[in-house]
């Protein structure tokens, strides 16, 4: 966030309670201190109770320590859209192996991490998309992401103008090696990278 300048933040995502996923909660602080107001944080009812338990610093009614993240838990669904201010968001929801997550669809952008699988009732919400971002761990099979390969075959079914592979393992080679040998329209997401969406 410091290095990409962000100055306002209006809200967070959650996809799931793992901790490489929601640790970073606590540096929710500055935009607090900025913005003067709580965070709207969107999230299904299995992750907000993992987040009181796993941060219950954070939810304390009584002496709740001075400093701590102000947050605003807010429910989601996977078949119900929400708005955040004027903006739609459609929540897509994959298997992380046995794990059910989501996804998010904003506009004609979505972005899916730590999937394995997906139903079809899902997949559906991924039509016209002109910027997909999916993951991609390794070479290598894995239980609950989608390799190299199976994130390849999902971005030429889904067909988005232009794909990007995130939550990719340092086994997955470096990137100048690995981008060239992607087909046409997919490549490694990399730090600072910036969309422009239809």
């Amino acid at each position: 966030m410091l290095r990409a300048k962000i100055q306002k933040l209006d809200a967070i995502l959650l996809t799931h309670e793992h901790n490489d996923h929601i640790i970073g909660i606590d540096d929710v602080r500055p935009f607090n201190f900025m913005q003067l107001q709580d965070m709207p944080v969107f999230a299904t009812t299995r992750v907000q109770a993992e987040l009181r338990k796993r941060f219950a610093y954070i939810f304390q009614e009584k002496n709740r320590y001075p400093g701590a993240p102000m947050l605003t838990l807010r429910d989601i669904h996977r078949d119900q859209d929400f708005m955040i201010n004027d903006i739609p968001i459609v929540p897509i929801e994959v298997m992380h192996g046995r794990l059910p997550v989501l996804g998010f669809r904003i506009g004609d952008f979505a972005y899916i991490t730590d999937m394995k699988s997906i139903e079809p009732k899902e997949f559906k919400k991924l039509k016209g998309l002109s910027h997909l971002v999916i993951n991609a761990l390794h070479h290598k099979e894995h239980h609950s992401h989608l390799n190299l390969e199976e994130a390849t075959a999902f971005a030429k079914k889904v067909g988005a103008d232009q794909t990007y592979f995130t939550h990719i393992s340092h086994r997955m080679g470096l990137h100048v090696e690995i981008d060239p040998q992607l087909p046409a329209g997919i490549g490694l997401a990399y730090d600072g990278l910036k969309v422009q969406c239809r």
